[in-house]
C-alpha cells in the first residue's frame, strides 16, 4: 500500500510571492502617506502665508508716502521660519498723466523654507501739500 504524503507547508516560491506582494503594497502605502504629509504642509503654509502677507501689506500701506521703501525681516517668535521681503517701486502708466507719479507697486514675498508666497499691490499714495 502506497502512502501519499501531503505537504502542508509553504514552498519557498509561495513565500517569495507573498513577500513581494506585501512589499509592493507597503511601498504604495508609504508613498501616499508621504505625499499626504507634503500636501498638508503646503496647505498650512498657503493659509498662514496669506494671512501674514495681508497683515504685513497693511502695515506697509499705512506708512507715510516718503517712508515707503523696500525692506525685509521675519515675523518674530510667534511664526518661526517665516520671513518676508517687500520691494517698493514706482509705476508709470502712459495716459494717466500726473496720477502715475503717485502710484507705487509693492511686491511682497513670504517664505518658509523652500516654499514661497508672492503678493503684489498697486498703491496710490496721495500727494502731501
Amino acid at each position: 500500500m502506497l502512502k501519499i504524503l501531503h505537504n502542508r507547508g509553504f514552498t519557498l516560491l509561495e513565500v517569495m510571492i507573498a513577500v513581494a506582494i506585501i512589499a509592493i503594497a507597503l511601498t504604495t502605502l508609504l508613498g501616499s502617506q508621504s505625499q499626504s504629509v507634503f500636501f498638508a504642509n503646503s496647505a498650512k503654509f498657503e493659509t498662514m502665508a496669506a494671512l501674514l502677507a495681508q497683515s504685513k501689506m497693511s502695515e506697509i500701506t499705512i506708512q507715510a508716502a516718503d517712508s515707503l521703501s523696500s525692506d525685509s525681516g521675519d515675523f518674530g517668535e510667534d511664526y518661526p521660519g517665516y520671513a518676508w521681503e517687500a520691494t517698493v517701486s514706482d509705476v508709470s502708466i502712459e495716459g494717466l498723466g500726473a496720477i502715475s507719479d503717485y502710484l507705487k507697486q509693492i511686491d511682497l514675498a513670504v517664505t518658509w523654507g523652500a516654499l514661497n508666497y508672492n503678493l503684489r499691490l498697486y498703491h496710490y499714495v496721495a500727494a502731501v501739500n
